[in-house]
């Protein structure tokens, strides 16, 4: 697995391949189904993100005193955890690619997918026991689990619905993105043995960066592409409305109401005025300020961490991640 995102920061790469290095030793089973699923899925080309920031938070103060294998493989769990839920996402959305490569399910079916994802999850807590099992992070571990299949579920109750709030929004990505990368600062922060204060700091820090995260991938899906991207056409199908589109409905439901009302009887056509109408009436425009704004708020945080060369790079690559625009 290549972390092309940060080839530019030889530190962080070398310390992710060393992630990489830990997932690979781990998610070899003699099962030669799950094995080969296993083995596309850590090769497909993810980011790394949640554990670029763990690491970053852990070294914030330039001394680790923790081991650091036992880092590099708290990193590993976060990405592995991050895995399973992919995996199981890609189940329930029937999403026949992910991240530019045919998805597990879509492969080698869904009873091989299903069980992936499930052997990911006994990696995750494999790893949770050998790295933190005297700490409260165990326990914070299992919270963010809750809070991520909460999430989930919350996408999944307010699917097709055309009276879903902004705030029911923010609720689920609370929980889907935002709580994996809060957990990944926060827990960075304290194995990295930083002060009360900063730990606290760097959760909210995730937080932000993983609500303006989601938000921009919306808004990608949206004018990523002058042509309908494949992640609109699978959300709108699926009726999972993200926030240029409920933004959007605000004020032109009329227009809306009679193409969501086919639910999954959308044509793609009808996708593409939806996403026209999305564009020309602001709802990106808006998504994209209300974006800025939790971005923002993340900056401001990072530049209350201590000074070191980890806070310096962290506020570049938050700079990076949350301002991209394809």
């Amino acid at each position: 697995m290549k972390q092309h995102f940060f080839h530019a920061y030889p530190a962080i790469d070398r310390a992710l391949n060393e992630v990489n290095q830990i997932i690979n030793s781990r998610i070899t089973i003699n099962n030669s189904s799950l094995n080969n699923a296993l083995q596309q899925m850590a090769s497909n080309g993810g980011k790394y993100l949640r554990p670029a920031f763990f690491l970053l938070f852990a070294d914030i103060n330039n001394k680790q005193s923790e081991e650091r294998n036992q880092l590099i493989k708290i990193a590993a769990s976060l990405e592995i955890l991050h895995m399973a839920t992919l995996i199981h996402d890609d189940i329930i959305d029937d999403s026949p690619k992910r991240r530019g490569a045919v998805s597990i399910q879509s492969a080698f079916g869904k009873d091989t997918a299903v069980y992936s994802g499930d052997f990911l999850f006994t990696i995750f807590f494999s790893l949770l026991v050998e790295t933190m099992r005297t700490t409260p992070y165990l326990a914070r571990n299992a919270q963010t689990m809750r809070k991520i299949l909460t999430g989930e579920l919350g996408q999944m109750a307010n699917r097709f619905d055309l009276n879903q709030s902004l705030l029911d929004y923010y609720r689920n990505v609370n929980g889907k993105t935002a709580a994996l990368f809060s957990l990944a600062a926060e827990e960075g922060a304290y194995f990295g043995q930083t002060s009360r204060r900063t730990t606290a700091l760097a959760k909210r820090i995730g937080q932000n960066i993983g609500i303006s995260f989601q938000i921009l991938d919306d808004i990608l899906d949206y004018s990523g592409d002058k042509h309908l991207n494949k992640p609109v056409l699978e959300d709108l199908a699926t009726g999972v409305y993200s926030l240029p589109l409920l933004l959007t409905l605000q004020n032109h439901r009329d227009e809306l109401q009679p193409l969501l009302d086919k639910r999954r009887q959308m044509t793609i056509a009808d996708m593409e005025k939806v996403q026209r109408l999305v564009i020309q009436y602001g709802g990106v425009q808006e998504a994209q300020q209300i974006a800025e704004k939790f971005t923002k708020k993340a900056h401001e945080e990072i530049q209350a961490l201590p000074n070191s060369k980890s806070k310096r790079l962290l506020a570049k690559l938050a700079q990076k991640l949350l301002t991209r625009v394809n």
